[in-house]
């Protein structure tokens, strides 16, 4: 298994990958409508080309041409010093078997060649992969609730990790 940095060329393979992922993650969280819409608004080209302009890094985990997961993360999050963990998400079939944890490895490491001195992360209070990020090193720092439009709101956690 490589981790690959993802060109403009390859975020069909971060959308088609959320696609998959997104309605077992997320189906006794979100309602089907907040999911589509979610989907729609987050992993669109566009708006997945303007993430990257913002300075969100993509990661894809491959082996034999085949893609398994994606990380994104921002350098220095708002000239924080601090680096922010945007997504990292793996196929259902693959997790437990390290994949999330190799792909979170590469962003602490982009952090630490950054001098960035934390990762930070949202996680859905009611996911349980917060306890992934628990046995990761993180700690919950505090709550807050984005407001998404159409009425949604993400409720999350805000995550932290030194490095």
């Amino acid at each position: 298994m490589q981790v690959l940095h993802a060109d403009k060329d390859q975020l069909h393979i971060v959308r088609d990958l959320a696609y998959k992922i997104w309605p077992e993650a997320y189906e006794e969280i979100l309602s089907e409508a907040q999911l589509d819409y979610m989907l729609e608004n987050f992993y669109a080209i566009p708006a997945l080309e303007e993430q990257m302009e913002k300075g969100h890094v993509f990661l894809l985990a491959e082996e034999n041409d085949v893609y398994y997961g994606f990380a994104s993360y921002e350098i220095n999050c708002n000239n924080t010093g601090k680096t922010k963990l945007h997504k990292i998400y793996v196929l259902p079939e693959t997790q437990g078997k390290g994949l999330g944890k190799l792909l979170l490895s590469e962003v602490e490491k982009a952090a630490l060649n950054d001098g960035n001195s934390h990762l930070f992360l949202n996680v859905n209070r009611y996911n349980s992969a917060q306890e992934f990020y628990k046995r990761l090193g993180f700690v919950i720092v505090h709550e807050e609730d984005i407001e998404i439009g159409r009425g949604y709101l993400m409720e999350d956690f805000v995550m932290e990790k030194p490095l």
